[in-house]
């Protein structure tokens, strides 16, 4: 019997340890797509492609000519386009999609979160005096923050900034998560660091920068989501294999209804 064929939409940890387990089955061909915004990419279990499909259409051509059986979407919670784009193609195709997302954070005791909508919103949410910002929010969106330029900035990312986009008072530190708690309090310490700036990505990797803000008790602006794609919605790699189980186990005519 032919393989079935599982494409992975990636790039996040929850992504690699998918695969990983994924590929421990014999009868199942697994390929992981990555943006290829990051030049030196974690190693992966299976096959790996590397590069965009050409939007929506472009995906759903692949599909097909890939014939794949099954498309999970385990991109970064902010990767807003490309999972607009797999429900637009699961839709175009029929092949069912299955979103992983980790939760959100929420705030709890001790915590001092203002919420943005958007990086434009952040910006104007430090305000006009001076302050000394800590950028997590990787580096695609840096410029967003050039129009608030009397701020000194720490813009951690895991690949260089493109000169051009960063603000005019910006440092930058490349590094790759996880991060402690403790390394993100000394950190935040050693840059006088007075707010944070992060994406609500979720999961336990890039949490020790708010705990240590909380620890320190500095304020967070806490960029929210983007809206759902309003696909079906598992939170972690283990729901994740359920439902994939689930879906390559029922008779062909009952899969996607």
């Amino acid at each position: 019997m032919a393989k079935q064929t599982l494409l992975i939409l990636g790039g996040t940890g929850e992504a690699r340890r998918l695969a990983e387990r994924l590929c421990a089955r014999s009868a199942l061909r697994v390929v992981t797509s990555l943006a290829g915004r990051t030049s030196t990419p974690e190693a992966l279990q299976g096959e790996v492609r590397v590069g965009g499909f050409g939007g929506a259409d472009g995906l759903a051509r692949y599909l097909e000519d890939q014939r794949i059986d099954l498309m999970v979407d385990a991109t970064h919670p902010f990767a807003a386009r490309m999972a607009r784009n797999a429900a637009e193609a699961a839709r175009l195709t029929g092949v069912p999609l299955i979103t992983l997302m980790r939760p959100a954070w929420q705030p709890v005791a001790g915590d001092n979160w203002q919420i943005a909508s958007g990086m434009a919103e952040a910006a104007k949410l430090l305000g006009q005096e001076p302050r000394r910002v800590f950028l997590a929010i990787g580096r695609q969106e840096v410029q967003m923050f050039r129009a608030a330029a009397q701020h000194h900035y720490r813009v951690r990312s895991v690949e260089p900034v493109e000169p051009s986009h960063l603000p005019a008072n910006a440092h930058c530190i490349l590094a790759r998560g996880p991060f402690s708690e403790a390394d993100e309090i000394a950190l935040l310490t050693e840059h006088r660091i007075d707010i944070v700036v992060a994406k609500n990505s979720g999961g336990a990797a890039t949490y020790g920068k708010i705990a240590a803000a909380r620890r320190l008790g500095l304020p967070v602006i806490m960029i929210d989501r983007p809206k759902p794609s309003g696909t079906a919605t598992v939170a972690n790699v283990d729901e994740a294999l359920a439902a994939i189980e689930a879906h390559l186990a029922a008779p062909v005519a009952e899969r996607g209804a």
